[in-house]
This record gives structure tokens, sequence and C-alpha cells, in this order.
């Protein structure tokens, strides 16, 4: 309920705790993180999207910042919080990069700034509800907050100082989910960088004495009144089973809307078993509510709107195994092979998934075949999160092949991991 506004404040008690020494292993847990973002953006600034931000970018923080922060979203891989249901990388990796540009003496302090973004970020993202997720884009809505404690931290600020950091950001919140029903719209990448660049801008103004509202999430004209009308205030400061939510974080092994992966995850099982798709009927996906309201998308026209379509990313890997990323291209779209196998598949929402979801992402995959008989495989939590784990040598080979489909050779790729 929001409205009740503590002494403390949200805001200031987050910033005490994103302000607690970093252990050297969580430290390199996030390193992890700036790997698999690099390997994103490197990919991610050969599209369109990142070109046409290049265009205007100037060499200032805030202008790295918001450049940067277009750059890991665009091929849909970055990592994702599923209890928050958001990606906090795409907006607090850049942000820090940023500061660290302006002075590299600060690259040093870059993990455990990172770990601090990741901590605010999630810690909200958990506490908005599902009302807020229904029209907001939450990478972008809880990115700014992280972005802003990640740079707070580079800057050696206290956490006094921190808390108006976090409050500017947070007037700064922003990104709207209509972005994702037009194909050509660019948006969620605008929401990542505002994201990035409202972190900079807050913690820099903070640091020159700037105030913020400190009872910006739980006053009666706060974010959580005006945006979140299922929001859970005090689940901000809830105590969980680990230290820093970092630890939670799942890395993204396919290109695609991360509500498609456990459906990819239980196809490719059907793959790998020889299956033979000669004589289907009918693909069913059982899956949870959101997995559909997003990727529900049987006749996918564009590259975007086949990275949200459940059922041509089913029939991709039937057909062919692993997704690579030229899989949800125009070429892949059109393939008659999977046009018909998609044409098969039908999406439906079904337990244990549904109940089961936020905690964990999970799908079922059943082929029907003409004469009535049937096969199934079964995914309860998609690759890459914390029950079914990726590991550093499969992180690092992603950050492989997304660099060298952005054609970095493999000696400069080795260089940068």
């Amino acid at each position: 309920m929001s409205g009740q506004i503590a002494n403390p404040t949200i805001i200031q008690s987050l910033a005490s705790l994103v302000s607690r020494p970093v252990s050297e292993a969580i430290q390199e847990r996030a390193i992890l993180h700036l790997i698999d973002w690099l390997g994103c953006a490197i990919a991610g600034s050969q599209e369109a999207v990142a070109k046409a931000a290049m265009r205007v970018r100037k060499d200032y923080a805030s202008s790295n910042a918001f450049y940067l922060g277009v750059l890991g979203n665009v091929l849909e891989m970055d990592d994702v919080d599923k209890r928050a249901i958001l990606h906090p990388g795409p907006s607090i990796i850049p942000a820090a990069l940023a500061m660290c540009l302006e002075d590299p003496e600060r690259l040093n302090r870059l993990p455990e700034a990172i770990v601090s973004g990741y901590e605010a970020t999630i810690r909200l993202g958990r506490a908005t509800g599902p009302g807020h997720y229904k029209l907001w884009h939450t990478t972008g809505t809880c990115g700014s907050v992280g972005a802003a404690a990640a740079c707070a931290r580079l800057l050696r600020l206290s956490p006094a100082e921190t808390s108006h950091a976090l409050a500017l950001a947070m007037s700064q919140a922003s990104g709207l989910w209509q972005t994702r029903h037009e194909p050509e719209s660019m948006g969620k990448q605008l929401h990542t960088a505002n994201a990035a660049r409202a972190g900079v801008d807050s913690a820099n103004l903070a640091a020159a004495g700037f105030k913020g509202p400190l009872s910006i999430l739980e006053g009666q004209q706060g974010f959580f009144a005006a945006c979140a009308p299922e929001a859970d205030p005090k689940a901000v400061l809830s105590t969980y089973e680990h230290d820093w939510q970092i630890e939670q974080v799942s890395f993204k092994p396919w290109a695609a809307c991360r509500h498609a992966h456990a459906a990819i995850d239980a196809a490719l099982q059907l793959f790998e078993s020889g299956v033979d798709l000669t004589n289907v009927y009918q693909v069913e996906v059982g899956t949870y509510s959101d997995a559909l309201t997003f990727c529900d998308r049987p006749d996918p026209k564009s590259t975007i709107e086949a990275k949200f379509s459940l059922q041509h990313s089913v029939a991709t890997v039937l057909i062919k195994g692993r997704p690579e990323i030229t899989d949800f291209d125009s070429l892949s779209i059109d393939r008659q092979d999977i046009a018909e196998i998609r044409s098969k598949v039908s999406v439906q929402c079904g337990e244990p998934y549904a109940s089961a979801y936020p905690a964990r992402y999970g799908a079922q995959v059943t082929i029907v075949f003409q004469d009535g008989s049937q096969v199934s495989a079964e995914a309860p939590d998609a690759l890459g999160d914390p029950e079914n784990p990726l590991t550093k040598a499969q992180i690092h080979q992603k950050a492989y092949a997304l660099m060298d489909h952005a054609g970095v050779e493999q000696n400069q790729s080795q260089q940068i991991i």
C-alpha cells in the first residue's frame, strides 16, 4: 500500500543496502555479467537502432551512457531477473561504463558498482507487482534507480547522497509497453538508454548537492501510487536468501524473448531425441500467461515479431535444433518448412507453469501425430536460470558467438574477454 511514509524512507533504506561492502566472489559474478553484456552490445552495435543512436552521440558521460544503453537489449539476449521480470544489465552497465570512460581510475570499482546497481533495480522490480508490468516496461522504469546506484558507488557518494541520486533517478522513470505493438518502434532501446542516462545525471547532480524527493516510491503521489496498483512497497527491503540479488539473475542463451525460452528448451529436447516431423498433426505448447501475452504470435512478419513468437521459436527448433541469431530474420520467417510447422503450433496457459510463475519460467511441448500418438518434453526451468544455470564457459562462449556475429576477429574477442 502506497502513501504511508516511513522514516527513513524506502529510498533511504535502499541506499544503505546498496552501499554495503561487496565480496570478491560477488564481484567475480559481476564480471560475468559484464562479459555477457559486452557480447550483446558489440553484436547489437551493428543494428539500425544503434547506428541511429550513434549519430547523436556526444563525448560526455550521460550521452555515452545513452548510446551504450541502446546496445545491450537489441538482440534480446540480455540478462534477466525472472522474479522482477526485468533486464538489469542494459541500463546499469552502460551507465557505469560511461562513468569509467570519463575517469578510467574508476574501473577498479566497476564490479562492485554493477552489484550495487543490480541490487537496487531488482529489489524495486520485484516490488512493483503485475499491475505495473501489464503496462510498463519494468526494465526501463526500474533501470534508472540501479544505474544511479552504480554511478553513486563509482563517485563514492555517501548513503545520504546516494539516497538523493536514487530519488532523482526515480523521478525520471519511464517506458510504456505500447512500443512492442509496433514492429518498427525502437522504444525498448530508448527505455534502457534513458534509464542509463538518468542514472549518470542523477548521481552527478546528487554529488553536486541537488536534492530529490526521498519519498518518491511510497508517497501519495509517488511511483507506486502512480504506476504500480498492486505494488508491495515493503518488498523493496525484503530479506532474501542471497545477500546480493545478482546471484539470482539469469543468463539468456537464445536470441528470443525470455518468455519463449522454456518452450525452446523443451522443443530442443524433442529435436535431440530424433523426432520425425513427417506426420505432425499439431504441436501444443503449455506455459504461463505472460508467455502468451508477449509471445503468442502465430504469423510473425519481422525479426522482432519472430523473437516474440512462441510459434516461430518452437517450429524453428523442432526443424533445425539450437536457434542461432539469424534464425529470427526474414529468411527464416519465410522458410516453407518452418512456416508449415509454425502453422500447427497452438499455445495455451496451463499448469504447473501458470502457478509457478514468476518464480519459475516453465513450458511443455507436445507433438500430436496424425495417428493420434504423441510425444512430449518439458522444461520446468528455462536454461540460464539459477535452477538450470549456464556454466562460466558457456557464458564466455555466448559472448564469443555474439562478437563473431558482429565480425570481430577471434583474437580481438579473446582480448576483450
